[in-house]
């Protein structure tokens, strides 16, 4: 990336057919060296041509040129990594940002115009090459699936840093790194955005302004808060609003006004009074708000027009920004801005100053001849070159937009003046990313932003590399600088401070700099930059922290919007292969943040993923790349958790194997709500003890001594099951603690009904008789004793297997509503709401769906509507099937029979007898 841009002329490289008109590429054009990496996929095996792939894709060349590809790109990139590693020291001159939102709204699209005027690709390839989509995959079905990072160069005019309201460089440095991560929209590839989140300081929030907020968009947002990230809105597809759709000025004012409205509102919704953030709502005249196109690359924001009309009015930028949204009406003919139209005298100062010179445009290009198009033109100071004048409508249109409000330098600029530094980002959300102590040295330095501090870095997920089965360790650095060769403690999720479990001592081989489809070197990483490590990935298997603290705590872990629900299994086709599959699951495991790979006790491998196009593409992935060897894939199946639905009848009672020791234990299930709770982090393990016993006590009715008595949660440590002690003056009852929470976690991990998780089950623990002498009171009596007296108090308790559901969002004309309607009834969905997008026929119909019923959804809803629909499933809540679990003519008694068959365990649910002991 170093090299200069060099003049050379294409048909002495031979890249040209002498037959092909192109003879615009000539020796003046500017042909920027750049390695295989940037724009080819590495080579295959045995593959003796490559072709070029941007410009000349039926050209090939052999394989000793492919150390240096030649690439006409029209213009040369416009920093070096010298560059930004210099600006990587000034920590209030960073931008680490994420572009989240639904899918389909645009995002690559539009990161292709900040990667184009940071000088990567050319201006005209903006919007259609889309080069964060860096797999083959993502180009072929028009889907982002793995988040992507790349790190840009921006240089802000001196007398703009005013509108920076943060601390800001005492220098006074006006040039600024961008570390930009496209992350994905669809639903099932979530967890990708909240790795992208953890790393980034802001977001960027795309909203399709025709389509409005979906679902999707309000996931993303509400992580992104509760992750602290602060928002910028951009309201893309304008094109379509004005082209396809021709809506009118006032219509399209009140359709900004109602997306800019509903973002605030799901803002307020999730963010908490006193929030440290601040005020982080979005708002027009501040320029927290974009409008544009991605896909023909034009943009502005109101600081755009202000500065146009500044001088006209002869008011300040930020004054006259004020002026342009909202109710301010400008009177022609006595030169005034008023706070009402006047009964239409008066016009909407955003209409008049803001949509009607791009109305007119819209107008002249599309409708009017030419030159009546280049009047309007030159009187915008829009200038066109010779070839430009030759074009005509659309493509004519995009040239004089593009060069009259750049997407690049609208959105760099919201982004710069609008999203917070690492300086002040990390102070706020300190304590809510490191789980020890306020005031350690390294909580200070990630609150200081330090770049000589201890080492602090969180790896939010591994990204596997050309290198077959090695990965990059891709994090952020919140304390200390990282460097090559550095020694450091890789902490892994179940590090427990003082212990050596989950914990190396290593070194990294090497850190470099992540730049999309590519990576470049670079010596160390200061605090508050984004990076890829090189040598730990056998360490990490999906995050982890990396520390030169020796009393450093962990990083706290992500907290995922979807779960891991529907699963598969594997087998390979050829026995031999089992070695390459166990491999391959294991790279795959560590490759998505969200896929869950375990082997049944009856040898199964099964994969769990989000949702089927989740695992399609996990699928996809195991088989070419991970394992790389042909797999036989069984139907998907949906996760269950066992529940409880009343109070124990009776107080079950079980003894030890050497009749010493007695357990009684009733089961019951939490309140309402208590469970979600626990998921959404309100409740933890590690919270102190009074304060988690008065949030039960106010929120759930618990009784707070009970409250102040929770053994664990469970299963592993975290779950929503809540073991609790209710017992009364118990001797020794201390003493096996550990046992009966041992056998609490094997019970909630694998419930007796058919191995499932339990979920939402409250396990008391009313008395205890012990053998007076501790060695006949040991694990091996207490623990197998303590999970049969749970399985008893389960099967006491009304048991109940809840089956997840599926939030979906459908939107669709509002003649083909009627086939959503059969189509939900048939699958057991229910709908609960249906509204109008706007003042367009689109309809917006929400429903829940079970999971199981889900697989095969989106084609038969397609059918239904003659391929109008489009459904966006979301994971939203575990509901109870109805039915007697032991009744097998049952639904849950089906189910239970089936998850048994296919875990090979006997047939049936044990009898009670089995666990319950007599008196």
């Amino acid at each position: 990336m170093n090299n200069p841009p060099i003049s050379i002329s294409c048909s002495k490289l031979g890249l040209l057919d002498n037959s092909s008109d192109d003879s615009s590429i000539s020796t003046s054009h500017q042909i920027l060296v750049v390695s295989t990496y940037f724009l080819t996929e590495p080579a295959q095996p045995g593959d003796n041509q490559r072709s070029l792939p941007l410009l000349f894709p039926n050209h090939s060349m052999p394989r000793w040129a492919l150390d240096l590809t030649f690439v006409y790109l029209g213009e040369s990139v416009n920093f070096t990594i010298d560059q930004i590693r210099d600006i990587m020291d000034n920590k209030y001159n960073i931008r680490n940002m994420s572009v989240i939102a639904h899918v389909d709204h645009g995002k690559s699209t539009l990161t292709d115009s900040l990667v184009s005027k940071a000088g990567i690709i050319a201006s005209a390839k903006a919007g259609e090459m889309r080069f964060t989509d860096t797999r083959k995959d993502e180009q072929e079905r028009c889907i982002t699936i793995k988040s992507t990072a790349i790190s840009l160069y921006y240089t802000v005019k001196k007398e703009d840093l005013v509108h920076i309201l943060q601390e800001k460089d005492p220098q006074g440095d006006t040039n600024f790194l961008i570390n930009l991560i496209d992350s994905p929209g669809h639903v099932d590839f979530s967890s990708e955005v909240t790795a992208a989140l953890r790393v980034t300081d802001g977001a960027l929030v795309v909203v399709d302004c025709v389509s409005g907020v979906c679902v999707q968009t309000e996931t993303v947002l509400r992580q992104a808060i509760v992750e602290r990230i602060r928002p910028v809105l951009f309201m893309n597809k304008m094109d379509l609003a004005l082209l396809t759709l021709q809506i009118g000025k006032d219509e399209l004012y009140q359709t900004f006004q109602r997306i800019i409205e509903t973002i605030n509102v799901i803002i307020a919704t999730y963010s908490y009074e006193d929030n440290p953030m601040g005020d982080i709502m979005v708002d027009v005249a501040k320029g927290t708000v974009g409008f544009g196109s991605g896909l023909h690359s034009w943009a502005f924001t109101l600081k755009n027009f202000a500065a146009i009309y500044a001088n006209k009015f002869k008011i300040e930028e930020r004054k006259l920004m004020k002026r342009l949204w909202g109710d301010n009406f400008y009177h022609p003919t006595e030169k005034k801005w008023l706070k009402d139209s006047r009964n239409g005298e008066a016009q909407r100062g955003f209409l008049l100053f803001v949509l009607d010179p791009i109305y007119k445009i819209f107008n002249a290009c599309m409708n009017q001849v030419k030159e009546k198009a280049f009047e309007i033109i030159e009187k915008l100071n829009i200038k066109l070159t010779a070839e430009d004048k030759e074009l005509e409508t659309k493509p004519l249109l995009k040239v004089a937009m593009r060069k009259w409000l750049p997407a690049g330098d609208a959105l760099l600029e919201m982004i710069v003046f609008h999203l917070p530094s690492p300086v002040t980002a990390q102070k706020y959300r300190c304590d809510m990313l490191y789980e020890g102590p306020a005031d350690d040295a390294c909580a200070i330095g990630i609150k200081t932003c330090d770049p000589k501090g201890e080492l602090m870095m969180y790896v939010s997920k591994m990204v596997p590399t050309a290198d077959k089965g090695r990965f990059f360790a891709f994090g952020r650095v919140f304390s200390g600088t990282v460097a090559t060769g550095m020694k450091v403690r890789i902490m892994g999720p179940n590090f427990v401070p003082g212990k050596k479990e989950d914990l190396y001592q290593k070194s990294i081989q090497r850190t470099i700099l992540m730049m999309g489809r590519y990576t470049e070197p670079i010596e160390n990483v200061p605090c508050g930059n984004i990076c890829g490590l090189v040598g730990v990935d056998q360490f990490i298997v999906k995050t982890g922290t990396l520390t030169t603290c020796e009393k450093a705590h962990n990083m706290k872990m992500m907290k995922f919007s979807v779960s891991p629900v529907v699963r598969i299994a594997v087998e390979c086709k050829d026995p031999q292969h089992l070695p390459k599959l166990v491999e391959g699951l294991k790279r795959l495991a560590k490759s998505d943040p969200m896929v869950l790979c375990t082997t049944e006790e009856s040898g199964e491998h099964i994969v769990a993923g989000a949702g089927e196009l989740h695992l399609e593409i996990c699928m996809k992935d195991l088989e070419e790349d991970h394992a790389g060897i042909p797999l036989k894939k069984s139907d998907p199946v949906v996760s269950y958790r066992e529940s409880v639905s009343e109070k124990s009848e009776i107080t079950c009672l079980s003894k030890s194997a050497n009749k010493h020791n007695r357990l009684y234990m009733t089961a019951a299930p939490l309140p309402d709500g208590l469970a979600v709770d626990i998921d959404d982090g309100k409740i933890t393990p590690r919270q102190e003890v009074k304060e988690r016993a008065r949030y039960l006590a106010e929120e759930h009715n618990m009784d707070v001594t009970e409250a102040r008595k929770i053994w664990c949660f469970g299963p592993e440590g975290t779950g929503p099951n809540l073991l609790m002690d209710v017992s009364k003056g118990v001797q020794y009852l201390n003493e096996i603690k550990d046992s009966v929470v041992s056998g609490f976690q094997w019970a909630t991990k694998e419930g007796v009904l058919c191995d499932e998780n339990m979920r939402g089950v409250r396990l008391n623990i009313h008395d205890v008789t012990l053998h007076a002498d501790a060695i006949h009171r040991g694990g091996g009596q207490i623990i197998p004793t303590a999970r049969r007296c749970i399985f008893a108090c389960v099967l006491t308790a009304k048991p109940c297997i809840l089956e997840p559901i599926y939030q979906v969002e459908i939107q669709v004309p509002g003649e083909a509503v009627g086939g959503i309607f059969n189509c939900l009834n048939r699958r057991r969905g229910i709908i609960f709401d249906q509204q109008h997008v706007g003042n367009t026929p689109q309809m917006i119909v929400k429903a829940y769906l079970p999971v199981n019923e889900s697989f095969g959804f989106t084609g038969d809803l397609r059918s239904h509507t003659g391929g109008q629909a489009f459904p966006q499933c979301v994971f939203d809540h575990w509901q109870i099937l109805p039915g007697d679990v032991v009744d097998p003519a049952s639904k849950p008694g089906d189910i239970v029979t089936k998850t048994r068959k296919r875990k090979g365990l006997k047939e049936g649910i044990p009898p009670l007898d089995k666990f319950f002991d007599k008196l």
